[in-house]
């Protein structure tokens, strides 16, 4: 299924933007897990709308209710199913999209593969609206990750063309916008504001870091650690790109520049350098996963852009309604975090089979 990932940690993320309800049910999950919900919502408002001026004005409270699989903060061992009832929509503002695709949304290809049956109320299932139920998967699998020493840690990187400065060694979580520079946080505010007021928008890269990792997760070729992980980021709706380590630049290297040394420290078998991101044939070496991932402008724009009419077939200007982010990147930070989580629990819990 489309919707599914997992073969350890499964989950099923179903339901529409405007839908009664959104969520996910989990399966997998150790019975006797402790599942923190206050800091499980704690973790849901970094991704909720309407909480900051370079966010959209939809307001959404994204307060979970877990319908079964949990009782008094434990996992019971069966199905876990959680849901988020949406309540600000205003699905008129899209009444005009049925047969006017939008630039750079699904619209047009999920009208030509459902024959125009989708639901194209804010974008249906193909909304960034869908991340707030993966984040309740993610929000669950990093507090398993973390009773076992492994933390998932990420920061904006850069957006447009302002870029974040220092190493992402703890967490920006607690910062008032996700970067380890403070004046880099305040330059992409900047040119966030002043893409919303221009009725553009504006695109980034997230960087994500697993650190506590123990060696020999993953498998090679298409199960690979960089498999799965990727197969998970790309859940997110914006996604464009992904790379790891030392990525594209690696291409630019000598094999003796790009080669990670491997050292004794403190008894343990580690990597001078890291421009592999952790992972060597598809499996954890030990070292910290690092990856960067593309997220694109949001698409819907002020702006008046050129579509076309598909009852009609006559070329259009569309002009879009909407409450829309000018920016997706900051609230997709726990979104990438959580993609992370899941792959690398999954990868976990197939660990403990097989040994």
């Amino acid at each position: 299924m489309s919707s599914s990932y997992g073969e350890n940690y499964r989950l099923t993320v179903f339901g529409q933007s405007h839908s009664p309800a959104i969520g996910v049910t989990i399966e997998g999950l150790p019975a006797g897990s402790h599942i923190d919900a206050e800091r499980l919502h704690s973790f849901l408002e970094r991704r909720a709308p309407g909480r900051n001026k370079y966010s959209t004005a939809r307001s959404e409270a994204d307060s979970f209710e877990l319908l079964c699989g949990v009782k008094d903060g434990y996992s019971c061992g069966t199905p876990i199913t959680a849901i988020i009832r949406n309540s600000d929509t205003r699905s008129g503002d899209y009444s005009n999209l049925k047969t006017l695709p939008r630039p750079g949304h699904a619209d047009y290809t999920a009208m030509i593969k459902y024959g125009g049956y989708q639901d194209y109320a804010g974008g249906g299932h193909f909304s960034g609206r869908l991340t707030a139920p993966l984040c309740i998967a993610g929000g669950i699998a990093i507090e398993q990750l973390e009773s076992l020493g492994i933390s998932v840690i990420s920061r904006i990187y850069s957006v447009g063309d302002a870029y974040d400065e220092g190493e992402l060694l703890s967490s920006t979580a607690q910062n008032e916008f996700p970067t380890v520079s403070r004046e880099a946080g305040k330059r992409m505010i900047d040119l966030i504001a002043m893409a919303r007021a221009e009725g553009d928008s504006l695109g980034g890269v997230i960087e994500c870091r697993v650190t506590g990792l123990p060696a020999g997760l993953g498998d090679p070729m298409f199960s690979g650690m960089e498999n799965k992980i990727a197969s998970a980021v790309f859940g997110v709706p914006a996604v464009k790109g992904i790379e790891f380590g030392a990525g594209f630049a690696s291409s630019r290297l000598k094999g003796s520049q790009n080669n990670d040394s491997f050292i004794l420290e403190n008894g343990e078998i580690k990597t001078l350098t890291n421009n592999c991101g952790g992972i060597l044939g598809g499996i954890t070496n030990g070292m910290p996963i690092v990856f960067r991932v593309a997220i694109k402008p949001t698409p819907s724009i002020a702006k008046p852009q050129k579509s076309v009419d598909t009852s009609s077939m006559t070329e259009r200007e569309l002009i879009i309604k909407g409450r829309h982010d000018p920016c997706i990147v900051p609230r997709a930070v726990p979104c990438i975090e959580s993609c992370a989580a899941i792959a690398v629990y999954d990868a976990v819990l197939a660990r403990k089979k097989e040994l």
